[in-house]
């Protein structure tokens, strides 16, 4: 990546394809060549919502929030807390970013007592 450093734009987005594509071309012919033949689990089906990790007194509640396209509540505090040490990140000093910073330690904090931390 040095080699691109102030490099526009586009050049980045060329070398990023041509390297996608070198490498999916590497995975064409090692699959052509039968290098992927003998892996473990090799013609199974996918596992696609593995919930092995989850306990198994919150998978029911899990898959139905997964379900309604929504997030388990831990989950949405801490998209919200990324999301707002984003905007902290571009806030200009002054009052607003005293308020982001306010909201980010809350979120925190809520965290910290949802997980039992404190």
């Amino acid at each position: 990546m040095r080699l691109l450093h102030g490099a526009p734009p586009f050049a980045k987005l060329v070398i990023m394809d041509a390297s996608a594509w070198i490498a999916e071309q590497r995975i064409r012919e090692a699959m052509d060549e039968g290098l992927f033949d003998d892996l473990p689990g090799y013609g199974k089906p996918l596992r696609l919502d593995d919930d092995e990790h989850v306990p198994e007194d919150l998978r029911l509640a899990f898959r139905i929030l997964k379900n309604a396209g929504t997030l388990p509540p831990e989950l949405e505090l801490r998209k919200e807390i990324v999301t707002l040490g984003r905007l902290l990140d571009v806030t200009v000093d002054g009052p607003e970013k005293d308020e982001v910073r306010r909201k980010l330690r809350e979120a925190a904090l809520r965290l910290a007592v949802m997980q039992r931390r404190l």
